[in-house]
């Protein structure tokens, strides 16, 4: 498989970890969009939200505990924070390995610029 996000699990590609435990992996965005910006990611491929399966249910819910606990560290969670997800090409995922934006620390207005 020729999945980017999947290299940066298996640490064939390098970049700034910031969270990691058995099941995710959260990384810092290399094209940030926001002063802080980082994804979090299944380490089990997992191709969108559209591909999700009923076994995957505790998954999601630890993703949203670990961007909290993050976004607690990193300070933006009493002004708040904005989390993407895009699925599919046409709602704007590039990288077809589901994965959350998080995007803190600014006037989050839509769509970012």
């Amino acid at each position: 498989m020729d999945c980017v996000f999947c290299k940066i699990v298996d640490g064939e590609i390098p970049s700034k970890i910031i969270y990691e435990d058995d099941e995710l992996i959260a990384f810092d965005d290399l094209d940030p969009q926001a002063p802080i910006h980082f994804l979090v990611i299944p380490k089990k491929h997992i191709q969108s939200l559209e591909t999700l399966d009923e076994s995957d249910s505790d998954l999601i819910g630890k993703i949203f505990l670990a961007i909290r606990k993050i976004a607690r560290e990193k300070g933006i969670a009493d002004n708040g924070y904005r989390i993407v997800n895009n699925i599919g090409e046409d709602g704007g995922q590039t990288v077809p390995h589901m994965h959350f934006h998080v995007l803190g620390d600014r006037s989050l207005q839509w769509p970012p610029g």
